[in-house]
């Protein structure tokens, strides 16, 4: 096998060579028919009671040379060795060695043409040489010898566009398997983007929110540690609390990415809005007051949709901590409309604002994260400065919601 594909790989390698070698196989064989007489003393053929004439000779070498360059001008070769075969036949006795030559070139441009042109070139070939034969070569009209020529030149045309089916039909299927190995890994890749961008806004979410209230109640500790020792146990206490939390909740996500046979991940529910009232009192102890108004109808939602809910309102309280201002209030209302659930964070700006990174001009990820989230339910979400001062965020989450595929682009 392993020397039948080096053959392979070095005949493609080296096409010329292989036609040398097939042009000299084709010279041997026409030259063997010269010396055979086809009709004996016994009726059938005979070795050696004839040999061929000089020109035969020189138009078989010539027809050979031509055979040569069969790949390289196909066209202009089978035209020489079907004007070779035509001075054999007007000229002298019979031998009809040369037309050996014409059923490799025909075979050759059938392969490499389409069927129509195949069958066109092919008919007038096998007529036009047939009927040399029959009208001026020395040998009765109906002399079996004629016949073949018609007979073997049309086999070189059928054969031909046979072995170019073939390689056009093994091409479709080739070209079909690579497109639909392209077809899966291009699925592959954006089932991975997909996720990957899944987890990157989960991890923003659970990270923004931990430590941006670490960051408050560690400044609140430092501020306070020398006078008020015990407010400064009470602000890290929080800061070990909000750790804590946020470890877990980092621990849940990044077990989403264990593979079989890796150590079990946690199995603790997707945090919902049952948990609203420990969220929102994490930011109350951070110094931001918060109003929730929350109906009874609102907390009965899907995992998806909770889930949902219960990020945008971290993630704009959150927002509200760090870029609102000293002095801040926030209010967030959970509500069911009809087949919807809304989500409004509305804060009034507090007092001297903070750097406005991620909350107001849409640079941050926090609000295109929000956004994502919302657009895979089929939501809506708006976020904006509210008139008179202060930011207002609002999502209508569809309680029905279909998943979408996610819009190109992820958080960090």
């Amino acid at each position: 096998m392993t020397t039948l594909v080096r053959g392979r790989c070095w005949a493609k390698a080296h096409p010329l060579a292989v036609d040398a070698v097939l042009a000299a196989a084709v010279l041997v064989c026409m030259v063997i028919g010269s010396f055979v007489e086809p009709y004996g003393h016994d009726g059938g053929p005979t070795w050696g009671t004839r040999t061929p004439a000089a020109l035969s000779l020189v138009l078989m070498v010539l027809a050979a040379v031509a055979l040569v360059f069969r790949r390289r001008a196909p066209w202009a070769v089978l035209a020489a060795t079907c004007g070779l075969t035509v001075v054999d036949l007007v000229t002298g006795e019979f031998r009809g060695s040369v037309v050996m030559s014409v059923v490799i070139a025909l075979f050759t441009v059938a392969a490499r043409t389409d069927r129509h042109t195949t069958w066109r070139v092919g008919l007038v070939t096998m007529t036009g040489l047939t009927a040399v034969a029959m009208l001026a070569g020395p040998l009765p009209w109906y002399a079996q010898e004629n016949l073949g020529i018609f007979a073997w030149t049309g086999m070189a045309a059928a054969a031909g566009d046979a072995v170019r089916s073939r390689r056009a039909f093994v091409d479709a299927i080739r070209e079909r398997a690579e497109r639909a190995e392209r077809t899966r890994e291009e699925e592959a890749r954006r089932r991975v983007a997909e996720e990957r961008l899944r987890i990157a806004r989960d991890l923003h979410d659970v990270v923004a929110h931990h430590i941006a209230l670490v960051n408050v109640q560690a400044g609140v500790a430092a501020h306070v540690m020398d006078k008020r020792p015990d407010q400064a146990k009470e602000a890290l206490s929080h800061v070990r609390d909000a750790s804590r939390s946020a470890l877990n909740e980092l621990r849940a996500t990044v077990g989403l990415l264990r593979q079989t046979g890796d150590p079990e991940a946690p199995t603790e529910p997707a945090p919902g809005l049952a948990r609203l009232d420990d969220l929102v009192e994490t930011f109350r102890h951070a110094g931001l007051p918060v109003e929730v108004t929350c109906g009874d109808a609102a907390t009965d939602l899907p995992a998806g949709v909770d889930l949902a809910a219960y990020r945008i309102i971290q993630e704009a309280l959150t927002n509200v901590q760090k870029h609102a201002g000293a002095g801040a209030k926030a209010e967030v209302s959970v509500i069911r409309v009809g087949p919807n659930a809304e989500i409004t964070i509305l804060d009034d700006g507090g007092g001297e604002k903070k750097e406005q990174s991620g909350q107001g001009d849409g640079g941050g990820h926090g609000l295109l994260g929000m956004r994502e989230r919302v657009s895979a339910l089929n939501g809506r979400c708006t976020a904006g400065p509210r008139y008179g001062g202060g930011f207002r965020v609002h999502a209508i989450l569809p309680v029905t919601a279909t998943p979408v595929t996610p819009a190109e682009g992820g958080t960090a």
